[in-house]
């Protein structure tokens, strides 16, 4: 009687009636306990902000960054990027002679802590598909179309400043937009060669006016020059005129001291060339 109960409750070699091995259940259990216990906690890595959701339901506050805790099994933890991305997208425009004009553009963006669990709620945590690029497309088509094809060329910065405005106006303050950068404008071939020719023909033109103004510059001034040349000249003859000895002083100041001599006969004379000539003195007694 007392082997057959033994055989009902368990083996000698440590397995139960059923079949089971005794360690079975301890493990389970400790797996249970390492699942409850792993489930309980999260991380949050940097820059990111988290989203608590429990049996579908998203709790009004964002976690931050680092470790905390949650209700294991029924409660997940979603991740929301809060620092600056950066996504590129075309977005194309009609200019105002209708134009076909396709901008590719990059949107330097961030999300707000206060609007973390708006984000999440709305756009899934990626509100760039769905919320900023059509804003964005739709803030360039407004602007391009009210320049010329080769306005948004020569333009762009004023296209892109006004178009970041716009943008912002019609998303808002869920997002915030830091930049738009412009990185390329295509136009058809057609439209670029003839708007190379125009830009070659006005530098060009350009061109000729400053040669232009260049050479009536240069003959007005020598005019100028002439002129004051001439008026210099009258003013010494009416000087000498007015005051005859001032050619004699500049003969005395500029003497060196040695009488001239003749390197040919004087006009209607014999003298022979190589004697001296006297020079006229002023008389220092007249006046007197």
């Amino acid at each position: 009687m007392a082997r057959d109960n033994r055989r009902i409750g368990e083996d000698s070699d440590g397995w139960q009636g059923n079949g089971i091995p005794k360690a079975v259940p301890i493990a389970v259990v400790l797996v249970l306990l390492l699942v409850i216990v792993g489930g309980s906690v999260h991380v949050v890595d940097p820059g990111n902000r988290g989203v608590k959701v429990t049996l579908g339901r998203v709790s009004p506050e964002f976690l931050p960054e680092g470790l905390g805790f949650k209700w294991p099994l029924i409660s997940k933890v979603h991740e929301v990027m809060v620092r600056q991305q950066t996504d590129a997208a075309d977005a194309p425009c009609y200019s105002s002679d209708l134009q076909q004009v396709q901008v590719k553009v990059r949107v330097l963006y961030r999300v707000p802590e206060a609007a973390v669990v708006t984000i999440f709620q709305q756009y899934y945590g990626d509100p760039f598909d769905s919320l900023i690029l059509p804003r964005v497309q739709e803030a360039l088509k407004e602007q391009t179309a009210l320049l010329s094809a080769e306005q948004i060329v020569k333009q762009r910065e004023v296209v892109k400043t006004k178009a970041i405005a716009s943008a912002k106006q019609k998303i808002g303050d869920v997002v915030v937009v830091e930049d738009l950068v412009l990185e390329n404008i295509d136009l058809s071939k057609e439209l670029e060669a003839a708007i190379e020719l125009k830009m070659v023909q006005e530098q060009n033109a350009n061109k000729a006016r400053f040669e232009q103004d260049r050479r009536k510059i240069d003959s007005e001034t020598k005019v100028i020059e002439a002129r004051g040349e001439a008026e210099a000249i009258r003013i010494r003859g009416t000087a000498l005129r007015e005051n005859p000895d001032q050619i004699n002083l500049q003969i005395v100041e500029k003497w060196d001291g040695r009488t001239p001599m003749y390197l040919g006969a004087p006009p209607g004379t014999t003298q022979p060339s190589g004697t001296n000539m006297l020079l006229p003195l002023p008389d220092v007694h007249r006046g007197r």
